[in-house]
């Protein structure tokens, strides 16, 4: 019998999840079969890796000795799916993602029309909803992995950065504010504002930035928070407030006259859009591809 990366997986799965159960659950394995792959291992080696509990499943020793090296042939899969997948041209299969209110409703489907051209056998659905149904769904392996605006802290998920983007100041037409050439922050904070609610990705996203910069974020006067992106855009135009949103958002608006973007004279609102999926899951090719055109195309050519 040789040793195989597939049992790897599984045994690692098992260690980071503490239980045949959880990793045949993650795996989408019967757990009669986890335990059989893990028993192999096993036997390949002639040494027990892991203690069986009622509680909770321990690492022996040589379970321990054994856990980097697993870890590792997952990273060293990921990466060769990875670098793989820029010479694949005819792959088929359909992806399954979820997004984030911003990313799906006006970052992802400018992108998916050229990625469509390059893989015209990779089918996509795409779920749009928030930050923590995204993490939800995952976690539930009902999606493979989400596309967010704000960094995830959960001991489960990887995360990675794979696009930028910019919070820009918008204001209504009439604005006092709208002709002008720039503004200070300060100056434009003690305006009324329309944003988000609390939560959102763009919400935790400006408040963060805020801080860095030793401002309250409580300190605003937020006279509407509402529950997309859309609305938000929608209030600015009617003259309820100013507010700050995704540079990729009021494009439209912008052009029709609806909507001024005005610069900040002494700050930027940068940020990264991030990938999260489960560390214990290989994603599937499809899924690395589309990741990978999203680290390595230069988008703003489509955005």
């Amino acid at each position: 019998m040789a040793l195989n990366f597939h049992q790897l997986h599984i045994f690692f799965t098992v260690a980071d999840r503490g239980s045949f159960s959880a990793a045949a659950q993650a795996l989408h394995m019967t757990q009669p079969a986890v335990t059989m792959q893990v028993q192999s291992l096993e036997d390949y080696f002639g040494t027990k890796l892991l203690l069986r509990s009622t509680k909770r499943i321990e690492l022996t020793e040589a379970g321990r000795a054994l856990m980097p090296f697993a870890q590792q042939s997952i990273a060293l899969i990921r990466e060769t799916d990875a670098t793989m997948s820029k010479f694949t041209r005819q792959l088929k299969g359909r992806l399954q993602l979820g997004a984030s209110l911003t990313i799906g409703e006006y970052i992802l489907p400018r992108l998916l029309g050229p990625f469509g051209q390059e893989f015209p056998h990779i089918s996509i659905s795409m779920k749009v909803m928030n930050t923590g149904q995204i993490m939800e769904e995952i976690l539930n392996h009902q999606l493979n992995f989400g596309l967010v605006e704000a960094p995830v802290n959960h001991p489960d998920m990887h995360m990675e950065a794979v696009m930028s983007d910019e919070l820009k100041l918008i204001v209504p037409a009439a604005h006092p504010l709208a002709d002008r050439k720039d503004v200070m922050l300060e100056e434009a904070l003690a305006y009324p504002f329309v944003l988000r609610e609390q939560g959102s990705g763009t919400r935790l996203v400006m408040e963060e930035l805020l801080r860095e910069r030793q401002l309250d974020p409580s300190k605003l006067n937020i006279v509407m928070e509402l529950g997309s992106t859309g609305a938000v855009k929608s209030a600015v135009e009617a003259g309820v407030g100013v507010s700050f949103v995704s540079a990729s958002s009021v494009k439209h608006e912008v052009a029709l006259g609806l909507i001024k973007v005005v610069p900040l004279m002494d700050a930027r609102f940068k940020r990264q859009f991030f990938s999260i999926y489960l560390k214990s899951a290989l994603l599937p090719i499809s899924a690395v591809t589309f990741l990978t055109f999203l680290r390595e195309r230069d988008l703003q050519q489509w955005l």
